[in-house]
C-alpha cells in the first residue's frame, strides 16, 4: 500500500524485473523448446538483451539437444533431475505435495485455473503473477495486491532462489544459465527462505 495515495503499490515499481511481461517471458524460457523457439528468442532480443549470448549458442546448435538439456534440467536427468520446476519437490521433497492443492486454492480465489501443467509448476506460477500484477498495474486499487502478495510470501519467496542456484549449477547452455540469473533477481532476500 502507498502511504502517499492509499492505493495498492505497483508491485514491479520497486522491481521491474517483475513486471508482468518479464514474469511472462521467463516462464517462457521454461517450456520444452519447439519448432520456432529460437526465431521467437531472437524477436525479444531488443526487450530482453540479456539473452543475446544464448541465442547466439543456441543458433550454432540442433533444437535437439536444447530439448536434450531442458529434459535433463527439468524432467529426467540420471541420476537424479537437477532442478525439477516444482514447488513441492523443493518444499516438500516429493512432486504433488500439499502447497500443489494451495496453489489450486490461491488460484481459484483468482478466478483461474490451471490446465495442462500442476499448479505449482514454476511456469504456472510465475504466469499467474504475471497475471495478477497486470490487474494490479492496469487499476489504481486492486483487489489482487493480497493474492499476488500471498503468491510471492507464502510460496515463491520460499524456493525460487534455491532452484535458481540449481539451475545455474546445473546448466550447461548460456540459455539456462543466464535464466537462472534472472531467477535470482525476482527470489527474495535469502532471509526469506525456508
Amino acid at each position: 500500500m502507498d502511504p502517499a495515495t492509499g492505493q495498492a503499490a505497483d508491485p514491479a515499481a520497486a522491481r521491474p524485473w517483475r513486471a508482468s511481461s518479464h514474469l511472462r517471458l521467463v516462464a517462457t524460457l521454461l517450456a520444452m523448446p519447439a519448432e520456432g523457439a529460437l526465431e521467437a528468442l531472437r524477436e525479444v532480443l531488443p526487450q530482453a538483451p540479456w539473452l543475446a549470448e544464448a541465442v547466439g549458442e543456441l543458433e550454432s546448435l540442433p533444437l535437439e539437444h536444447w530439448q536434450a538439456e531442458h529434459t535433463r534440467l527439468f524432467i529426467n536427468g540420471y541420476p537424479e533431475t537437477p532442478c525439477p520446476p516444482f514447488e513441492s519437490a523443493y518444499r516438500q521433497g516429493r512432486m504433488g505435495g500439499p502447497c500443489a492443492g494451495d496453489l489450486q486454492g490461491l488460484y481459484r480465489r483468482a478466478g483461474l485455473q490451471t490446465s495442462g501443467a500442476p499448479a505449482d509448476y514454476l511456469g504456472t506460477l510465475l504466469e499467474c503473477a504475471a497475471y495478477l500484477g497486470g490487474l494490479c498495474h492496469d487499476r489504481g486499487q486492486c483487489p489482487a495486491a493480497e493474492l499476488l502478495a500471498e503468491l510471492w510470501e507464502s510460496h515463491l519467496n520460499h524456493w525460487l532462489s534455491r532452484f535458481a542456484s540449481d539451475l545455474g549449477g546445473a546448466a550447461r547452455l548460456k540459455l539456462y544459465q543466464v535464466l537462472a540469473g534472472q531467477l535470482v533477481l525476482l527470489g527474495p532476500e535469502p532471509a526469506h527462505e525456508s
